[in-house]
């Protein structure tokens, strides 16, 4: 027996503000929307998508769990999210080839370089 993946569900205080951040961030599309509940994905029939979820309170301690992004130009990319919002943190990851970023709530997300590179 084995499982498929369906979603990564985001704990979020406004879950569609930080969809529509993660939807522009990815190239995705909101699929569904409930005040509570905000689902993006690829293509409405493409798995696995993002669910964001309404949660009370802030974002505390570092994600056990984050995104890996691999951008064509790590650089343009960095830059890009950063004026959507994203803002760089240092989580302890020292001197690496990635950048370390953070979504608007908070959640680390690493921009890593494009392959080869």
């Amino acid at each position: 027996m084995s499982s498929a993946w369906e979603s990564l569900t985001v704990d979020a205080r406004d879950p569609s503000r930080l969809a529509r951040w993660w939807a522009e961030a990815l190239g995705y599309q909101v699929v569904t929307e409930k005040p509570d509940e905000v689902e993006i994905r690829q293509a409405p029939d493409r798995l696995p998508g993002i669910v964001f979820v309404a949660v009370t309170g802030s974002k505390e301690g570092k994600n056990r769990l984050h995104v890996d992004l691999r951008p064509d130009d790590q650089e343009a990319e960095v830059e890009r999210l950063v004026d959507m919002g994203a803002r760089h943190v240092d989580v302890g990851q020292g001197d690496v080839g990635w950048t370390v970023l953070a979504d608007p709530e908070g959640n680390e997300f690493c921009v890593l370089r494009q392959r080869g590179g």
